[in-house]
């Protein structure tokens, strides 16, 4: 069979009849021309020239270079797979903590109920000895759980994870049930008051009792536990005494307006536009005069909750404000537990977010709690936070969306000692998110060292509020002498800025200094800000099992050798072992009081190192933090990208630290280091030898 190159002939066939043999005679006319085969050898030639084109080189390096890098992706996306698994699988493991907690913490309560109901079946069987219980309030059922309590002690962690409508307020933190008995001729409530005292009370009156005096009293109780400036009575008993301060009227001898005399709500107006930086000037028909913030809190809490309601607030907190709003008005505190971990958005330790927010109210929302208002510390006590503009307007825009009330205590405003740190105050923004909801509270209290002049001032745009709150200041009034010295005081612009505000910011810098190298001497890590009287100490390496019944054995220790401070349970702080010292002191006082600190934590270290010793393979506790882990000596710059500008001083103390909470030093000698790496350690030791 012949096949033809072309298409009319290639349905030719093998067979031989006529017509094909006539055909084949065409067919073999129809032979190849001269040159075409060698045409064809040219065109595969070209075409294997084309399949060598630098091109196709670079097309295959690219394809190459887009594979390694697909890979790549693949294998740090398995990573990120990896970790997600991990971090999910840690979350799981919380959460089945928590889980655990929770009915540990339902058994307990069904005994603090089988308890009660003993109480009230022997107050029953007894009716000479019953005491009312009044409806309505909790205080005869926190009355009974008090008793439950029976000296009992309490791991804050464990509140921390209750229900919330059963942890709303800490019987355990506030009060003392150690030898407690109810009183037949107090009410529920009046028995509960008298129970109302945590460490902080119980360290004020052991301070008191045995006050130390250089002369008299040199090993009396020196008071590093309440927050008072005692820098500066030079400057504050001269100024008071002087003559224009000693006006006797017979209208401040009379009952005043019970929001205050006016002239003086027309001083603290102007003082509050100036040093605030208010936009437009404040008015006097806006402030209200109280004896002290504490009464502030006690009566907005009243007029702007019922009783049983709540309002949040960010812990660790100043402790009063829970007595200041609990005790008179019933009303609890939902706890923003903040930590000292940097997690989230979060980018220094302790940082209130609105996150945070949301998920609290979100919580007291889902347990049925009616959550009224927000209460904001700024500068924050006992950290010492300063907050910066965009997070006070993002606090009162979360507000504004959830109609509730903001309650600002700018207490510290003008105890803010060091130029870098820059304080704003909410009456001084441009605007307000909701200004009928948003009141702000100062005194003279802190910013004037005259914590024995109870004065406090409230600034409300709502004249519903300025009006319920004026009905109470009957019961808190300022007394007509006082008034008008502090109008003076207010008054006297000049003496503020040139001589007193001077003065004391350089005092509390010096002071501040101190005892921030003290505490860097002795390791320990510490929040350092700018603004108050106060250090935020970590002395979590100082507790073995992490819980605060152990931080209160510390608490009471450092008492035992007569030094006052203040523990992290009493400003209901999440995490054991945090403690407050105030600094604002002289310096003999200041020098003694860290000698007596140092003594109670050598001895401590001491001690654990030999528990250490008797027990070497016994792994620490879950509740122990690690304080390597957390952020030591944060400086007052807290961007996370700004951790290469610490100082000298604040690496050499996280050295120091981490030397002595580490046994690097025991496993990786000299001797060790020669034999590893004999080159390096000959270069160093010649090094040494010329110094």
């Amino acid at each position: 069979m012949v096949f033809s190159p072309f298409p009319k002939c290639r349905y030719l066939t093998a067979g031989f009849s006529e017509p094909n043999m006539a055909n084949s005679s065409r067919i073999q006319n129809v032979v190849p021309r001269p040159g075409f085969s060698a045409l064809h050898r040219l065109r595969k030639k070209r075409k294997g020239q084309r399949m060598r084109d630098p091109l196709d080189d670079l097309l295959l390096k690219t394809l190459t270079s887009q594979r390694a890098m697909e890979e790549r992706f693949l294998q740090m996306e398995e990573r990120r797979f990896q970790r997600d698994l991990d971090v999910e699988e840690r979350r799981m493991q919380l959460e089945q903590r928590r889980f655990e907690l929770e009915r540990e913490h339902e058994f307990r309560m069904f005994n603090v109920f089988a308890q009660m109901l003993s109480i009230l079946k022997q107050s029953h069987s007894g009716s000479s000895s019953s005491v009312a219980m009044p409806q309505g309030l909790d205080f005869s059922q926190a009355l009974s759980e008090i008793e439950g309590m029976g000296g009992r002690g309490s791991n804050l962690q464990e509140m921390r994870l209750r229900p919330l409508a059963k942890r709303r307020v800490d019987l355990h933190s506030l009060c003392n049930p150690s030898g407690f008995q109810r009183s037949p001729y107090l009410s529920a409530r009046g028995n509960f008051a008298c129970a109302f005292q945590g460490s902080t009370e119980e360290g004020y009156n052991a301070y008191h009792a045995d006050k130390y005096d250089e002369d008299k009293n040199p090993n009396g109780i020196i008071n590093f536990g309440t927050s008072e400036n005692k820098l500066c009575f030079d400057l504050l008993s001269k100024r008071l005494t002087q003559a224009d301060m000693n006006l006797m009227d017979p209208s401040l001898l009379q009952y005043p307006d019970w929001k205050g005399h006016l002239f003086l709500r027309e001083e603290v107006a102007r003082f509050l536009t100036y040093y605030c930086k208010a936009p437009a000037p404040l008015k006097a028909e806006n402030v209200i005069v109280l004896n002290g913030c504490g009464s502030l809190f006690s009566a907005l809490a009243t007029v702007l909750c019922d009783p049983g309601e709540a309002i949040l607030i960010a812990t660790p907190c100043y402790g009063g404000i829970i007595q200041s709003i609990f005790l008179y008005g019933n009303v609890k505190l939902v706890y923003v537990y903040l930590d000292s971990k940097i997690t989230g958005t979060s980018t220094r330790p302790f940082q209130l977010t609105v996150e945070k927010l949301e998920k609290a109210l979100q919580d007291a929302w889902a347990e049925g709690v009616t959550v009224r208002a927000l209460i904001l510390l700024n500068p924050q006590n006992p950290l010492g936070d300063i907050y910066s503009l965009s997070e006070l307007r993002d606090y009162l825009e979360f507000a504004k969306r959830h109609e509730l009330h903001v309650i600002v205590d700018e207490i510290y405003m003008l105890s803010v000692f060091d130029e870098s740190a820059t304080f704003h105050s909410v009456l001084g923004m441009d605007r307000l998110p909701d200004p009928q909801r948003t009141h702000v509270m100062w005194g003279i209290t802190k910013d004037f060292a005259v914590s024995g002049i109870r004065f406090g001032t409230l600034y409300t745009e709502n004249q519903d509020v300025v009006n319920a709150v004026a009905s109470l200041c009957y019961f808190h009034g300022v007394c007509g002498p006082v008034q008008h010295k502090v109008a003076q005081l207010l008054r006297d612009r000049d003496w503020i800025n040139q001589v007193y505000l001077r003065a004391n910011h350089a005092r509390l810098k010096a002071a501040h200094t101190y005892v921030t190298d003290e505490l860097k001497t002795l390791g320990v890590p510490f929040l350092n800000r700018n603004a108050g009287f106060f250090v935020w100490m970590d002395f979590r390496k100082y507790l073995k099992t992490g819980t605060f019944e152990e931080e209160l054995l510390l608490w009471k220790r450092f008492l035992d050798n007569k030094v006052l401070l203040s523990c992290g349970k009493a400003f209901e702080c999440s995490e054991p072992g945090w403690f407050r010292i105030i600094f604002s002191d002289k310096t003999h006082r200041l020098q003694l009081g860290m000698q007596r600190i140092r003594k109670v934590l050598e001895e401590r270290e001491q001690e654990l190192l030999a528990e250490e010793k008797e027990q070497p393979c016994q792994s620490d506790q879950d509740g122990k933090a690690d304080s390597t882990d957390e952020v030591i000596f944060v400086s007052r710059h807290q961007d996370s990208l700004c951790a290469s500008s610490s100082s000298l001083g604040d690496l050499i103390g996280l050295l120091q630290q981490q030397m002595r909470s580490s046994d690097w030093l025991q496993k990786n000698t000299a001797e060790q280091f020669a034999q590893e790496k004999p080159e390096i350690y000959d270069v160093f030791s010649k090094l040494v030898g010329k110094q």
